[in-house]
């Protein structure tokens, strides 16, 4: 009796300690644990999510993919199916599973004797809260232990719908997706209500290893480990043993999103990603859940995208030549692994890797990484002689040996027809590269600034600088018409007679004198403002700038929003300052709208995550508005929505330069548009040494900007312009987005007199002129009959600037208003005596010179090229065509 009592006090000593090193450990490792009370109202970083027009996804923004979704809002089959994989007793416990610890401690004990020194988990899902919410995933003991009581804390503050909500959104499941709702997209495309047994068991079997489990990598453990998930559900009672059968027989494959259910605009989406932080903040774009709603048009952006990359990879062909393969196959061996295994270059994702396996004396046959066959046809490769330095071209090339060798590693692309429209037959592939040239597109409402398509560039996987927001670029020519409708305010007409002659401007002491030329290099001699801007006349623009003021053409740039600040110096009338496509397209905008102010603009609205708009682009009052919610009827008025732009330029000035620009289209630089039958007009532009092309086109709705160069600024050519570069490119585009659509003419506002005249001379039409067109005046402008007409010789400078009539008239000579590089005045030479002289014709330059409505009778210009100057200076000229 002695010794049983003895071991019973023991028993009780032991007992006490026991409980005294308990309540010790706990106390220990209760100390600075984290606050968990904030979980009652967490809300989980989720994504923002970016949508175009239509309502098709554009792209998320997020640190971590992830899809709130509310616990009563998740099906029961995927509830029981993580339940039954990792804490089938969680409605039951407090937080920790003592059985589970049990069989966990006597696991990890075998494993400790066979040398594995990782041990084996028995953390509840509440635990699991506590450790990835509050904790680190550091491995050890003392974790586990503040894991448990944390969790049994979390138990007693949280109700267990709360904290398995928390879980199934915070789980990373891997490809990317944190969630169960997000992987279910990301692994399936489907929501969570559409999910198969099978594939909610797929993702059950997840937390335990993402990486171990992946379905097209670790095909077989991920069907072994889903089906493991759906026998712990039938043993659970959570689906039959008939439902198990069919779900372990489903097969496990990825599914990823169908094209037509998404949006493709990378340029585009970065924008908008920017605007956000710069509007939000960077932590409330990644993690709020934002919905953003954009301007974007799916079908613009389409055509808008392919014209671009068209047109640049028909000037790399045709100005660059062949940069050789990809890759080349010393050895035929497992060439299918070899091609498989095989990256494209930045740019060429959308070409499949072909490796060229025989060569025949009109193509080369190809063959796919997927087993395929195809050939290349000789019509399909005489573009490609061997680009050497210098943009040289190599030899000429006669047949698909001087092109390729068997083994080149080679980009193409399916075709169907060849440049004649002649159909090819199947299997038949052109030659791809990815071009050096970059450029821009941008599509805009010119009403209201939303921009429905941009690209800045071949591919954002080659860079994501946007060249249509972000590259600074003289618009050379491009920039005339508003050198043009300062002029127009200034009082001049669409039929106003400038000189096209030499011109010398003293840029200041110990500078050459600038002497600008005209593309062709000759001279016109009198010629209309129309034809000015037709043909693109440099010195006719310079002698305009310089007769109104280049301070006057700096205020039209900037009113316009196509620069901040412009010096004034007559180089920069020919478009020597730089802007981006976006802002030369949205001016081009207010052209076309009647000279209304607007700002490009790529969210139309954004809300928060419950849904509650928190801006939007459209600030305008509509107090009618909500009539139409609740339904229409015929006797319902519509809505007066107050017009809040501001009135920048006179209406009918604006629809002269539109008048003056569908010339461009028709008889100009861009002729080679003239027979789309549809209202068009624009601008080409061109800058010195054909370093950057230009076109912005417009219907009476839509605007259009392109741009190409390269983005380290290089000639593209010596007969390369805006119309052989940017224009095919605006017809690719127009030509696709203008199907089905009704031609409206461009609107004509009132306070305009229509006279039908000659747009050669500017003199009234006579009878049976079929050149003549309808003209647009200011009533009491417009050409009389037996009219003496003023030639604008550039005799004086900045005079216009009161009126037309003062520089016209004028008989003295003065300095210019533009400052020189020095900072002081400079002093025009044209005018001095005595008198230059054009082919022997003496220049007026000290009175007006006459001009009748009878057919004009000048020297013949054209038949005069304009002599080389001496020692003249080109730099900082701007526009050349």
């Amino acid at each position: 009796m002695r010794l049983l009592s003895h071991l019973f006090t023991l028993g009780l000593l032991m007992l006490a300690a026991a409980a005294i090193g308990g309540v010790l450990l706990y106390n220990h490792y209760s100390q600075d644990l984290p606050d968990y009370t904030y979980l009652k109202d967490y809300q989980p970083p989720i994504l923002s999510r970016i949508y175009a027009d239509d309502g098709r996804m554009m792209a998320t923004i997020a640190a971590e993919q992830r899809i709130f979704v509310p616990i009563k809002a998740i099906p029961q089959r995927v509830i029981d199916a993580f339940l039954s994989a990792e804490d089938e007793d969680f409605y039951n416990h407090g937080g920790v599973d003592l059985q589970g610890i049990v069989r966990a401690a006597s696991i990890n004990v075998m494993r400790m004797a066979h040398g594995s020194k990782r041990p084996e988990g028995a953390s509840t899902i509440t635990q699991q809260v506590a450790k990835n919410m509050l904790l680190t995933g550091e491995v050890s003991y003392s974790r586990k232990i503040r894991e448990a009581i944390l969790a049994t804390r979390l138990e007693k503050t949280l109700t267990k719908d709360r904290i398995l909500e928390i879980y199934l959104n915070e789980i990373f499941l891997g490809n990317h997706s944190y969630g169960v709702a997000a992987a279910a997209l990301n692994y399936f495309n489907k929501s969570l209500d559409e999910l198969t047994v099978a594939e909610a068991a797929y993702l059950a079997a997840l937390p335990k290893g993402p990486n171990n489990y992946n379905p097209i990598h670790d095909h077989d453990a991920a069907v072994t480990r889903r089906n493991w998930v759906i026998s712990r559900m039938v043993a659970n009672g959570k689906i039959s043993q008939e439902d198990a059968n069919e779900a372990g027989r489903e097969p496990l494959a990825m599914k990823t999103r169908d094209e037509a259910e998404t949006a493709s605009a990378d340029y585009y989406s970065e924008e908008v990603r920017r605007q956000l932080i710069a509007q939000f903040g960077e932590n409330e774009v990644l993690e709020g859940g934002l919905e953003v709603k954009t301007s974007l048009d799916p079908k613009l952006q389409d055509i808008a995208t392919h014209a671009l990359r068209a047109g640049l990879i028909e000037f790399d062909r045709r100005e660059r030549g062949w940069r050789g393969p990809a890759a080349h196959m010393t050895s035929f061996a497992s060439w299918q692994k070899q091609l498989q295994k095989m990256n494209p270059p930045a740019g060429g994702e959308d070409w499949p890797l072909s490796v060229v396996i025989a060569l025949k004396d009109n193509e080369a046959q190809i063959a796919m990484g997927d087993g395929s066959r195809g050939h290349i046809p000789w019509s399909e490769l005489k573009w490609a002689r061997k680009q050497l330095d210098d943009d040289r071209f190599g030899p000429a090339i006669h047949k698909p040996v001087d092109v390729l060798s068997v083994g080149d590693v080679v980009m193409v692309e399916p075709v169907k027809t060849d440049e004649a429209g002649k159909a090819y037959p199947a299997g038949t592939y052109t030659l791809r590269q990815v071009p050096q040239i970059q450029g821009a597109i941008v599509v805009l409402d010119p009403n209201t600034g939303r921009v429905y398509a941009m690209s800045g560039g071949f591919s954002a996987k080659i860079s994501q600088f946007d060249r249509a927001t972000q590259a600074y670029r003289q618009p050379g020519s491009a920039f005339k018409p508003f050198v043009y409708m300062a002029a127009l305010d200034k009082g001049f007409t669409p039929s106003s007679l400038i000189l096209d002659a030499p011109f010398e401007y003293f840029q200041g002491p110990g500078l050459p004198l600038w002497r600008p030329e005209n593309y062709e290099q000759n001279f016109e001699g009198p010629t209309t403002l129309r034809v000015g801007i037709e043909h693109s006349r440099n010195v006719m623009t310079v002698r305009l700038a310089n007769a109104i003021g280049m301070p006057i053409v700096a205020e039209y740039a900037k009113k316009f929003g196509i620069a901040d600040d412009m010096p004034n110096l007559l180089s920069f009338a020919l478009g020597a300052k730089e802007t981006t496509p976006l802002r030369l397209t949205a001016a081009y905008g207010m052209i076309v709208n009647g000279g209304k102010r607007i700002v490009p603009s790529f969210i139309d609205r954004v809300q928060d995550r419950n849904g509650k708009t928190i801006w939007r682009t459209d600030q305008r009052e509509c107090s009618g508005c909500q009539t139409f919610a609740t339904g229409w009827s015929p006797d319902i008025q519509p809505p007066d929505i107050p017009d809040t732009r501001a009135q920048i330029e006179d209406p009918r000035t604006a629809y002269q330069m539109v008048n003056i620009l569908t010339g461009v289209v028709k008889r100009g630089t861009a002729a080679r548009l003239h027979d789309i039958d549809f209202p068009l007009a624009g601008k080409t532009g061109t800058t010195t040494d054909a370093k950057d092309a230009w076109f912005v086109g417009f219907t009476p709705d839509l605007v259009c900007g392109v741009f190409a160069g390269f983005d380290d600024p290089e000639p593209l050519g010596s007969h390369e312009t805006g119309a052989s570069v940017a224009v095919p490119i605006f017809r690719r585009f127009i030509t696709e987005a203008i199907k089905g659509k009704t031609a409206v003419p461009f609107r004509v506002p009132p306070g305009l007199r229509m006279v039908r005249v000659n747009p050669a001379t500017g003199a009234l039409a006579e009878m049976g002129d079929k050149e003549s067109i309808w003209e647009s005046y200011i009533p009491g402008t417009e050409p009389q009959e037996g009219q003496v007409r003023q030639v604008l010789d550039g005799s004086v400078t900045g005079a216009a600037a009161e009126g037309a009539a003062g520089a016209m008239n004028s008989t003295s000579t003065g300095t210019a208003n533009a400052d020189s590089p020095n900072g002081g005045s400079v002093t025009m030479i044209e005018g001095s005596n005595p008198p230059s002289t054009v082919g022997g014709v003496p220049e007026q330059s000290s009175q007006a010179m006459p001009v009748s409505n009878t057919p004009l009778v000048v020297p013949d210009f054209k038949a005069t090229p304009a002599a080389p100057p001496a020692n003249p200076s080109t730099v900082g000229t701007g526009g050349l065509y």
